[in-house]
């Protein structure tokens, strides 16, 4: 029995953080009901459009079941809450209160099913002063200091090149508080409400520069933390090709095993006499081989060294291949699409190999009979 296979999703988030926490949970056995609106989420219509679908889309509901509801409807919130005692979970990601005044909101899904588990996803959470304020990814890691910590030598912060607060801090929290609870109502037999502040969740990721800044006074400048640039032993460093390598040996046998097949000279070594002087020695002996140089020469040694790849080279490394990473599929119309590799093993992992993308509403009949 998959751990979840009694589990039954009522799933009304969108994009990327609620999606992805109920895929998490079916493929964990449970049974994700995806609720749209008339016509389908708008992740259907993002790029890439594969035939009419957007691939997505496919990748973050595989295995789904969907209806599709106009939730201002008359009658719609209790044609829902008729299904109250089937239901496991209900989530949401709606901005607080929108969920309430359509007659769905936590205290209706309580009362039709006392152990009920009722998680929203928000940017900051249900009260506070930016509760009601529109934003998105990069807005969350702004909030909270992340982003600064990307800036470079000009003062610039980057753009986080993967929407970290969406799923470090949306999708996977909901997930482990949803099994929590789920732990909870199994001794207990309650419910409960779950409110998950995507922005809150982020500060868990800066635990370092907390520890630096409330400890010491003296908070995390870009660029000149050990995690931010300022070691040379945390850096990433250009090759004669033009690639980059990306070199970490933060411990001290790892840092001279870096070194000696570097040639970085011994006098530069103890990198906390003069940090700069060391990173620009370790940065002009990095610069003399190109990339295929430093595979060969950091093979099967312990340096913490890797050359920076592309998504599509890291996509068929024999490594991830060997460990069948890619080997599930999606199934949307006129694709087969490799399926999103999710942090659930194997042995709590729903078997199939194949599992399709729902068309918007294909299970309306099945759900709804013919209310």
């Amino acid at each position: 029995m998959l751990p979840l296979q009694d589990i039954r999703v009522l799933d009304f988030s969108t994009l990327l953080p609620g999606p992805l926490a109920s895929l998490i949970l079916a493929e964990a056995g449970a049974e994700v009901i995806k609720v749209e609106r008339p016509g389908g989420e708008d992740m259907r219509g993002y790029p890439p459009q594969l035939d009419g679908t957007g691939g997505g889309f496919a990748l973050l509901n595989r295995g789904k079941r969907s209806l599709e509801v106009d939730l201002r409807a008359p009658g719609a919130a209790r044609r829902l809450l008729d299904l109250a005692p089937s239901i496991d979970i209900v989530l949401e990601q709606f901005r607080p209160g929108v969920m309430a005044r359509l007659g769905l909101g936590y205290e209706a899904w309580r009362e039709a099913n006392p152990r009920i588990l009722y998680c929203a996803i928000t940017g900051y959470g249900q009260d506070g002063p930016r509760a009601m304020e529109a934003g998105h990814d990069m807005n969350y890691a702004a909030r909270a200091g992340l982003l600064g910590l990307t800036a470079g030598s000009d003062g610039a912060p980057g753009i986080i090149p993967t929407l970290i607060g969406d799923i470090g801090g949306g999708t996977y929290p909901a997930v482990v508080n949803l099994l929590l609870a789920l732990r909870r109502r199994d001794r207990t037999g309650e419910g409960c409400y779950i409110d998950v502040a995507m922005t809150d969740n982020l500060f868990t990721f800066l635990f370092w520069g907390l520890a630096m800044g409330h400890g010491t006074g003296a908070w995390p400048k870009p660029g000149a933390e050990q995690l931010t640039g300022g070691s040379p032993r945390y850096r990433i460093y250009r090759t004669a090709d033009g690639r980059h390598l990306a070199v970490a040996p933060l411990e001290e046998k790892f840092w001279q095993a870096f070194c000696d097949i570097a040639g970085v000279p011994a006098a530069l070594r103890d990198d906390a006499r003069d940090p700069a002087a060391t990173i620009e020695a370790v940065a002009g002996c990095v610069a003399l081989h190109d990339a295929a140089w430093w595979e060969a020469a950091l093979e099967g040694k312990d340096t913490c060294c890797a050359i920076v790849r592309s998504l599509e080279e890291a996509v068929r490394d024999l490594h991830f291949q060997a460990r069948g990473l890619f080997g599930r599929e999606v199934t949307i119309p006129g694709h087969v699409l490799p399926a999103l590799p999710v942090p659930v093993v194997s042995a709590l992992r729903a078997p199939a190999a194949r599992a399709a993308a729902p068309r918007a509403g294909q299970d309306n009949e099945a759900i709804l009979g013919g209310h």
